[in-house]
């Protein structure tokens, strides 16, 4: 079986093994990964990535091998886009509703 015959037949529980064998340099029974088994597992991981997740999240391969980098006015305008969480209840009638997503809470000075 060559490399990429190897990727196309790896599941997606096994990819998200060898991410967390990476990135803690071990396996999921606590053994530690030789050189040789990280190097490898990490070239997994990424041509996993690139072949068969094709992610534009920053951080991973792409489709052209390459990192993906983006600019922070990229990612801004990403987050920006995404959709917005819903708005939290208000706890006290007297709170504005265009406040109540902010306030996280309210304490008078005997309270702390």
């Amino acid at each position: 079986m060559d490399f990429f015959s190897l990727v196309s037949a790896m599941s997606a529980d096994t990819y998200q093994n060898l991410v967390e064998a990476v990135a803690t340099k071990r396996w999921a029974d606590g053994t530690l990964l030789s050189d040789q088994q990280h190097a490898h597992s990490m070239q997994l991981v990424m041509a996993y990535q690139a072949k068969i997740l094709r992610s534009d999240e920053p951080f991973t391969i792409g489709t052209d091998g390459q990192m993906v980098v983006k600019s922070k006015a990229e990612m801004k305008q990403q987050l920006d886009a995404a959709p917005a969480l819903p708005k939290a209840v208000p706890q006290a009638a007297s709170i504005p509703d265009d406040q109540a997503a902010v306030t996280i809470a309210r304490f008078a000075h005997d309270d702390l």
